[in-house]
Order: C-alpha cells, then structure tokens, then sequence
C-alpha cells in the first residue's frame, strides 16, 4: 500500500513530500497526472506548487485534470486525502472542500514561519496533538486567503470541521496573526468526511528532526492508519 503524491506540471512540493513520509515510514509514490492513481493507493497527497503555473486560478486548472476524477472517486469510498498549499486550492477548486483560496491581503507573496491552533483534535489529522496547541508552520504562497461566506464557516465551526486557524504565539485568534487575511483565521479544513482536508501551511517542510523542528509530523501520520 502506498501513499500517491500526485505530480502535475508546475508541482515543486511532491518531492519534499515522499521524503518527509518516508522519513515517517511511510511509502509515497510521485505519480504523474496523466498516469492515473496507483491500484496500490492507500491515501493521496496533492502537493505544493505551482500547478500549470496558477494561470486563471491558483489550482483551477490542476482540478480539472483527468486524475481528479480518481481522487474524488477515491475520496467518496474513504481513502484520506490530503491537500497542502496549492494542493488546497486544487483540492478547494475540485470541490473536495467549500469555499476557496485568493489573493492575500497584502498581495504579495509570502514565505515565513505562522503559528497554528488545534481546533480539532478529533481527526486523523490532528489526533496526535492536543486541542488548542499551537504549532509553528511555515507558509509560501502568493493566494492562500481562504474566502467562504459567513453562513458556511459558521456551519464549518458547528461541525468541527476547522482543523487549524491562525494565531498568535499564545493561542490567541487575532487579526494581526493573519497572514494572509484568510476569513475567521482559516488554515486548514476537512470535507464532509473528516479523512479529506486541506492546508495552506506546509507540514512537510517541519517533519525532518535532523533539519529543524517537527510539528508537522502529526499532520502526515495520519497515513499510517491506511498505509
């Protein structure tokens, strides 16, 4: 059983993945899109990037991708996805999950460490840490303003489905802590079913202990389960 990382042109994340769940040990495969899904696939990452170059939308055309097809099919019979970055938006564009990801406040690109809380921690996401830790995870990215309107993030809240918001150093959800002016502080989600999420953040980029600090481990192994 394998853990798929799905390649599309402009992806430059996919790498960093496998290295990260094998680090975990867990197998991950690079699987180019036109290829289609291994019939080995145990769970599935889309992966940071910057897929057919963020033309029209940040991942609007990755979602249209043949390959999609597959993971929504995947998805709808349980196999966790998950989406990090310009994967979120492939993922938010596929409608894997509401709403969707646009320009930040600042409309610039930004690449810098943020803190995160637990919303949730009762995912397989977010299992291994406690609710209302605050992790520190780096982000890159030039459209990761998560965007729904309010009658959907209240349902999001009601449902528990917000897996990490943006904060400060000591928990707290504060504008100032808002990198990219995301709405409620949004980082992070799950679809209808909790083994679908999507992240902005990068916990790959914090899961290697020999480069530097690990709390995206609890992110990735989530896949074990399903390895």
């Amino acid at each position: 059983m394998t853990v798929a990382v799905v390649q599309f042109g402009g992806s430059n994340c996919d790498r960093d993945t496998v290295q990260a769940l094998a680090a975990l040990g867990i197998d991950g495969e690079l699987v180019w899109h036109e290829d289609g899904l291994p019939p080995e696939t145990s769970g599935i990452v889309l992966p940071g990037g910057f897929s057919y170059g963020d033309y029209l939308r940040a991942g609007a055309m990755a979602a249209r991708s043949p390959i999609m097809g597959e993971v929504e099919r995947a998805a709808a019979e349980g196999t966790p996805v998950l989406g990090i970055c310009n994967g979120a938006q492939i993922g938010c564009e596929a409608a894997l999950t509401p709403g969707a990801f646009t320009t930040n406040r600042s409309a610039r690109f930004q690449c810098e460490h943020v803190h995160l809380r637990v919303e949730n921690a009762d995912t397989p996401w977010t299992e291994r840490y406690e609710e209302g830790e605050v992790l520190t995870l780096p982000i890159a990215h030039g459209e990761g303003r998560y965007e729904i309107d309010d009658d959907r993030l209240a349902t999001l809240a009601a449902e528990d489905r917000i897996l990490f918001r943006y904060c400060e150093a000591d928990g707290a959800v504060t504008d100032a802590a808002n990198p990219n002016g995301s709405t409620g502080n949004v980082a992070a989600i799950t679809g209808d079913g909790d083994h679908v999420a999507v992240m902005m953040p990068h916990p790959e980029r914090v899961t290697l202990s020999d480069i530097g600090p690990t709390d995206g481990q609890g992110v990735l192994r989530s896949f074990e389960q399903s390895a």
